[in-house]
């Protein structure tokens, strides 16, 4: 049996393009977010629904894995280079992880929510198996 077209991403693009640009896994056009991390009911250009979509904690645990090294360097860093008083890194080492956070946080819940569908991603379930 083919497979269905409907998982299919546009021609000559992946689910990290797409999802980095916040645009529809299915058509490539429309948008995946309503807000900031609040994702759209569906795609206003073909309709998709996306409840399909539940990244959970994934976009903040790949975050965090990405951003806490280098900070924590910097961080480390700047205390045995120039033993600054604690409100320096007030100053410095804590906005950088919020900035560095926040400006990944869309582009991977983006990424997440269209390998989901690409990949057909659903919650685990118990029982007989389906024919």
């Amino acid at each position: 049996m083919p497979e269905p077209t409907e998982h299919r991403l546009p021609a000559g693009e992946t689910p990290f393009r797409l999802g980095v640009r916040g645009l529809c896994p299915r058509c490539g056009r429309g948008h995946l977010f309503e807000g900031f991390l609040s994702l759209k009911k569906q795609c206003e250009v073909c309709g998709l629904d996306y409840s399909f979509a539940d990244p959970a904690d994934g976009p903040a645990f790949f975050v965090m894995s990405i951003v806490a090294v280098p900070v924590t360097i910097f961080a480390a860093w700047l205390e045995l280079r120039h033993e600054p008083p604690f409100w320096m890194h007030l100053l410095t080492t804590f906005p950088l992880l919020i900035v560095s956070s926040l400006a990944l946080l869309r582009p991977f819940k983006g990424w997440l929510v269209c390998s989901q569908y690409i990949n057909k991603a659903a919650e685990s379930r118990f029982g007989p198996p389906r024919s």
